[in-house]
């Protein structure tokens, strides 16, 4: 919390302690200790236990107990719940459907140019190789492989409840 910066000194003066502790803990790609999320969301750790406690019951993080501290991590359901609403606020079914083509021809075109089924047959051949920038390319194109699988699932679920997700109660009630 020591090394401010105009960015730093910006971002702490126009967002609440809740918003960066949020942002900062939503964020993260392993689960991570208060001291981590307190340090990088410019805030105390007190402060941040609270928040981040408020938003484990809010369903927005997970907390996991590991050797007598609290691990906190964005919940992956909730993640995929406000993909998918973000989905349906940009995209109708029409979009949504070109947005899987896009995905399933990227997909195809990786297996073509690897010859290779799945992102783990492609990180195992990562494995195997004989340079550096074929094992840094393998690894990258099978980290985008799983991520462009994970998003082809999320588009599959939006355009498979298109109706139900869109489908506004509040004007039935």
């Amino acid at each position: 919390m020591t090394d401010e910066s105009p960015g730093v000194d910006a971002w702490t003066e126009h967002t609440t302690a809740f918003d960066r502790v949020q942002s900062v803990a939503a964020t993260v790609s392993k689960p991570r200790p208060v001291s981590y999320i307190a340090d990088e969301a410019h805030v105390t750790e007190n402060t941040a236990r609270d928040h981040l406690d408020r938003l484990v019951n809010l369903n927005v993080l997970l907390k996991t107990e590991r050797d007598d501290s609290a691990l906190y991590s964005p919940d992956p359901l909730h993640t995929r719940i406000q993909e998918l609403r973000d989905l349906l606020d940009e995209h109708d079914r029409d979009g949504l459907i070109d947005l899987k083509i896009e995905l399933q021809s990227k997909i195809e075109d990786w297996e073509a140019d690897y010859n290779a089924d799945s992102p783990d047959e492609l990180r195992t051949r990562a494995a195997e190789t004989e340079t550096a920038s074929q094992t840094r390319d393998f690894k990258k194109t099978a980290s985008n492989w799983e991520l462009a699988l994970y998003r082809l699932s999320v588009f599959e679920d939006a355009i498979e409840n298109y109706a139900t997700y869109t489908t506004d109660f509040r004007s039935s009630a």
